[in-house]
């Protein structure tokens, strides 16, 4: 038999109302509340009647996960983890690609109650994706273009200063990077850029232009192409920062097929920690991400402004992790 609000509630040892409040993800729960009725949730395996929430509510209990590209690495691990924090609260998943066209509501098979889009995605493209939206909307991951939109993320800027300064104190000096969008040649840097020049700046070097590469999609392909013209170079780097794990997988992919060692001769460190790059040769150096503490608190934030749109828009932190591995590592050049 399925399990009901009162057996939640019973078994949480608060009110059916409370249970509900929990569910329907409104914010004004205390933490202790909300994690007992969300373990009593787990433990019973509860789903909310999503019939009957339309009905009620004028809800679908659906949010939409909208990936920049499905290919991407990164995009299983967000996927699964957004699914299951939903679920926590009640809410199920569909998760769409981005489209070419500028309204999200195209082709859409059904309504949803708020929209996730996950990872980084170029400001011009999301711009046009989002610009039709009518419902609440939360950027994972990815950089805020211009503030109209709810964000949850890593600060990207100070992770790509950490991940430069890193290569910095292994006495790197020559630090490429790989990544930037096309936006930037015409305009102001975006996060992970100014983070780059930041780090160089504070130790004195200025940043070279023909060692900021570009990269429309963050695709380990991407790496490669990039990494090839910067090895290339008369006076190539000493290292590179990647903006993603991805294009550092194909950048090191480039660096042996030249042969070119790293680390010793170029250092490499993405940002990501994909599974991918632990069992890499050498083993990837990287910025770490806790996708689950991600996938929580951007559920968390749509969630809320779901209930109330008219509140301001939000900005969301979570933590982000050095991780030194093998490709950054020092050693006799």
């Amino acid at each position: 038999m399925a399990s009901t609000l009162k057996d939640v509630a019973r078994l949480a040892g608060v009110s059916v109302k409370t249970v509900s409040n929990v569910v329907n993800g409104y914010p004004h729960v205390s933490a202790d509340v909300r994690r007992r009725v969300e373990a009593a949730v787990a433990h019973l395996r509860y789903r909310p009647n999503a019939f009957a929430r339309t009905l009620r509510t004028g809800r679908t209990g659906v949010l939409a996960l909208v990936l920049p590209d499905a290919d991407l690495p990164y995009a299983d691990d967000l996927a699964r983890e957004v699914v299951h924090a939903a679920g926590r609260r009640g809410y199920r998943v569909v998760i769409e690609h981005e489209r070419a066209s500028p309204d999200p509501d195209e082709g859409r098979s059904m309504p949803v109650d708020g929209v996730l889009v996950g990872g980084p995605t170029p400001p011009a493209a999301l711009t046009g994706v989002l610009a039709a939206a009518e419902r609440p909307v939360v950027l994972v991951g990815g950089e805020t273009p211009d503030g109209r939109w709810d964000r949850v993320g890593v600060d990207v800027a100070r992770a790509a200063e950490d991940a430069t300064a890193h290569l910095l104190r292994a006495g790197r000096r020559r630090i490429a990077a790989i990544g930037a969008y096309p936006e930037e040649i015409v305009g102001a840097p975006q996060p992970r850029t100014a983070g780059y020049h930041r780090a160089l700046r504070g130790a004195g070097l200025t940043p070279v232009a023909g060692h900021l590469l570009l990269a429309l999609r963050h695709r380990r392909a991407d790496g490669y192409r990039a990494a090839r013209i910067l090895l290339a170079q008369p006076h190539r780097p000493d290292a590179i920062f990647c903006y993603s794990d991805a294009l550092a997988i194909g950048a090191m992919r480039a660096a042996f097929d030249a042969g070119v060692r790293v680390p010793g001769d170029v250092a490499v460190i993405g940002i990501g920690d994909l599974e991918e790059g632990r069992y890499s040769r050498p083993t990837l150096s990287t910025v770490s991400v806790d996708t689950k503490l991600l996938a929580r608190e951007a559920v968390a934030r749509v969630a809320a402004r779901i209930d109330t749109p008219d509140t301001s828009v939000a900005e969301v932190t979570v933590p982000h992790t050095l991780v030194p591995r093998e490709s950054t590592r020092a050693t006799d050049r």
